[in-house]
């Protein structure tokens, strides 16, 4: 049987959630669900819209997030894979598979580090830096009507509230 989720007009999906799981196990303390919860579901709910802007451009978000953390670095845009692993929390792995789909597009090189001939360094080419600047700019418009039903003072009390937990958890 399933439990009917709250329809008062401030209730929101994970309440009904909440709600549910109250109902069910009222021995187990959802409040976590009310923060984590809303995190993952306001990622679900935002990806739709985020996905189509970079396929637009022939991109998915992974290869985005390297030519982004490439183009945040500064010139010469260029860092040694070890450093957009940890950048992009992503395993060796990971990021090879990704490098080479990108270097096939043009959008990035790997040449021998000079400083240190045991590594390579992955630097954006520019046909990435150009396209990088058009997606950036395209995606933080979509992102900001995603958030224009907020004023700023909310905007600016959950900045402040993300970046607490985020500091927690990077420790």
């Amino acid at each position: 049987m399933l439990i009917t989720m709250m329809k008062h007009s401030d209730a929101d999906h994970v309440d009904g959630a909440r709600l549910q799981w109250e109902t069910l196990r009222p021995d187990i303390d959802t409040t976590p669900m009310e923060i984590l919860g809303r995190i993952n579901r306001i990622a679900l709910l935002t990806a739709p819209a985020i996905v189509s802007v970079m396929a637009e451009y022939d991109l998915d978000r992974g290869e985005f997030d390297v030519l982004a953390t490439l183009r945040r670095s500064g010139a010469p845009f260029a860092l040694r894979p070890t450093e957009l692993c940890s950048s992009l929390l992503l395993t060796s792995g990971g990021l090879s598979n990704r490098l080479r789909r990108m270097e096939r597009k043009g959008l990035v090189t790997r040449t021998q580090n000079e400083e240190d001939g045991r590594s390579q360094l992955i630097t954006i080419s520019p046909k990435g830096l150009n396209l990088v600047d058009q997606v950036f700019t395209h995606d933080m418009k979509v992102e900001a009507g995603l958030l224009s039903k907020l004023d700023e003072k909310h905007r600016s009390q959950l900045a402040e509230a993300l970046k607490a937990l985020c500091l927690t958890l990077e420790q």
